[in-house]
């Protein structure tokens, strides 16, 4: 069971034809009465995305690149769990695994790996473990709840020992971040530090009775979270099943429903376009419209929403807070759940999908975080 099996897509072409087929007979609503994205994806965006979908999209290059990265399964628990592995030609490579959220992907990181794995002279290199998670992309979808965060954050840290990394450290964004501070929570042997491009806090009764301002700043943004921006949140937190009937059957409607926080989780100048390509969006939406992955994916919410982040972080730790993240917290509130902050940087520019909008950023803040990680860290040799 605990083997770890390569793992190759080759999508029957019948599955593109069948895709083809759905677009071409979806029934369309009414243009919004708005001129703008605040009633959702508007219909004239998603027309021209769908259309290139349908008509000048190519999924076997996404297909080829995430073949020639190596991909892998392993069964973890009763579940299959999907993987990319990227080693480094540098003997001197620290193992990273890399966690991905929702509506995101392994597909975020395409970009970055290079950058990690085959760096420059003198900069730190980095082996790198990939895992889509529970119920996303292309591991298994589980049968029986409890696939919440604190299980996933384990079976990472069994991943890495499977893969005989002694030594590692963890990264993640979105519910990435929220695994990877399980993982610092759980401290699990061999994991060195971690870092998160979505640093978890929470304001205390002092600040909201006099919040700087960064803090309020944070708190406008937090207000806006709750009123504007949570709907998909509280849909997939109560009724994943009720949802994914949607989200598995309509690829126009899975679309539009991702499509939505490239816009609006991007640091763009009016266009997801401005952040994210055409096709780098639809490779993302592509893996969730192959595996069927619309309820699967929307049941970490159910599993774990209430639960986000919980936990104290002992171990060495970094954040890198990009601008137009969704939910900022500032240093103050992070080092009251990172309590050996090693590494802070306010970022100049990016969002919500930091190593997929600027993988050079990215990939420099790996490397600065983890820098400190393995100074605090003596007998850290990889």
């Amino acid at each position: 069971m605990s083997a770890i099996r390569p793992f190759v897509l080759d999508i029957p072409q019948a599955e593109i034809e069948r895709l083809h087929r759905k677009i071409d007979d979806a029934r369309w609503p009414e243009a919004e009465p708005v001129g703008d994205w605040s009633q959702g994806t508007p219909l004239a965006a998603l027309q021209d995305l769908v259309a290139y979908w349908r008509n000048g999209y190519d999924w076997r290059a996404c297909e080829a690149r995430l073949n020639a990265f190596g991909q892998f399964e392993t069964e973890i628990d009763g579940l299959d769990i999907h993987f990319l592995h990227v080693r480094s030609s540098r003997d001197d490579a620290l193992p990273l695994v890399l966690t991905h959220g929702w509506p995101g992907s392994v597909r975020e990181f395409f970009e970055v790996i290079p950058l990690l794995t085959e760096p420059g002279d003198g900069e730190q290199a980095f082996h790198l473990v990939i895992p889509s998670l529970p119920g996303f992309g292309f591991s298994g979808k589980p049968a029986q709840t409890g696939w919440g965060v604190e299980k996933i954050a384990t079976a990472w840290a069994e991943l890495m020992r499977r893969l005989s990394y002694t030594r590692w450290v963890a990264q993640g964004g979105d519910w990435g971040s929220a695994v990877t501070t399980v993982i610092g929570a759980q401290a699990p042997e061999g994991c060195l530090g971690i870092h998160v491009n979505m640093p978890i806090g929470r304001p205390g009764p002092d600040d909201l009775a006099n919040p700087s301002p960064e803090e309020v700043k944070a708190l406008q943004a937090l207000q806006y979270y709750q009123e504007w921006d949570s709907g998909y949140s509280k849909q997939q937190s109560t009724r994943p099943q009720t949802v994914g009937y949607g989200l598995v059957d309509s690829p126009v409607g899975l679309a539009g429903w991702i499509f939505e926080k490239m816009h609006a989780w991007t640091d763009n100048a009016g266009s997801p376009f401005d952040a994210l390509s055409k096709d780098a969006i639809l490779d993302n939406v592509m893996l969730y419209w192959l595996p069927a992955t619309g309820a699967s994916a929307a049941r970490l919410y159910w599993e774990s929403l209430a639960k986000f982040g919980e936990g104290e972080v002992s171990i060495p730790a970094g954040a890198s807070a990009f601008p137009k993240e969704i939910i900022p917290a500032p240093r103050k509130w992070a080092e009251r759940r990172y309590t050996n902050l090693v590494y802070w940087n306010d970022m100049p520019k990016g969002g919500h999908f930091a190593a997929w909008e600027q993988p050079e950023l990215f990939a420099g803040e790996l490397r600065a975080c983890f820098g400190k990680v393995l100074q605090t860290s003596p007998h850290s040799s990889p």
